[in-house]
């Protein structure tokens, strides 16, 4: 049977091609052969190793002690001793006895009482005095006094402060807050007014209405009239 080939899948048709290469590559070899450079190996004298003993001496400095110096022996004993007669006499003084006789009266002066006046603050915060102020026409406890008396001045203000003012002055709408301080006196009379507000003449119109409340029965401190600081706010709507 005959074996059909391919004209292309015969290797006989490349011999030539592959023996051109293996010459070139056979070129190349031989050429970087010659063209590679070699040197002699020399090794060199290194000479007499030196080592030099200064670098590791160490230098020790030694002080000198002196000797302690030698003190000199304390003098002989006398061989006699001489006895020396004081001359002086010693006056022997006589301690008399502290103790007191049972029988002896004794004298004292006469004793003073002396009072000490305890010092009282003369202000006294409204939110720890011990007696409130009482405003007129207010009656009960302690509680009911304090609660009668800060009822009594709001309904004062609302009903003596003018309003109105605060639309005639152009402020803006909203709530507008005035903060009124003042003392209830020793006698009960309201002093020391201080207003903060917006506007000036709303300070001058919650002073004007705080000075025209009544006058009260001072507040009390351990029992004693003192003055009584008070802070109000005042607080209202401009539409």
């Amino acid at each position: 049977m005959q074996v059909k080939k391919s004209s292309k899948a015969n290797l006989e048709n490349y011999s030539k091609l592959f023996m051109q290469l293996g010459l070139v590559l056979a070129l190349l070899v031989v050429y970087l052969a010659i063209e590679k450079k070699t040197y002699d190996r020399v090794i060199a004298d290194l000479g007499p190793a030196s080592y030099n003993m200064q670098d590791d001496e160490q230098v020790i400095e030694i002080e000198q002690i002196k000797p302690p110096e030698q003190q000199a022996p304390p003098p002989p004993a006398p061989d006699v001793i001489k006895v020396v007669e004081d001359e002086k006499q010693v006056e022997e003084t006589i301690i008399e006895s502290t103790e007191s006789d049972e029988k002896q009266a004794v004298k004292v002066d006469r004793i003073k009482d002396v009072r000490v006046e305890e010092d009282v603050i003369e202000d006294v915060p409204f939110a720890i005095i011990e007696d409130v102020p009482v405003y007129p026409g207010c009656k009960g406890n302690k509680d009911q006094l304090r609660e009668c008396l800060q009822e009594s001045i709001t309904k004062h203000v609302s009903r003596k402060f003018n309003s109105e003012l605060a639309s005639d002055l152009g402020l803006a709408p909203g709530v507008k807050r005035i903060i009124v301080m003042f003392k209830i006196d020793k006698n009960g009379d309201i002093t020391d007014i201080q207003a903060r507000a917006p506007h000036k003449r709303l300070e001058d119109e919650a002073i004007r209405v705080v000075s025209s409340l009544p006058k009260m029965t001072p507040g009390k401190q351990r029992g004693r009239a003192v003055g009584v600081k008070y802070s109000l706010p005042i607080a209202f709507k401009v539409e």
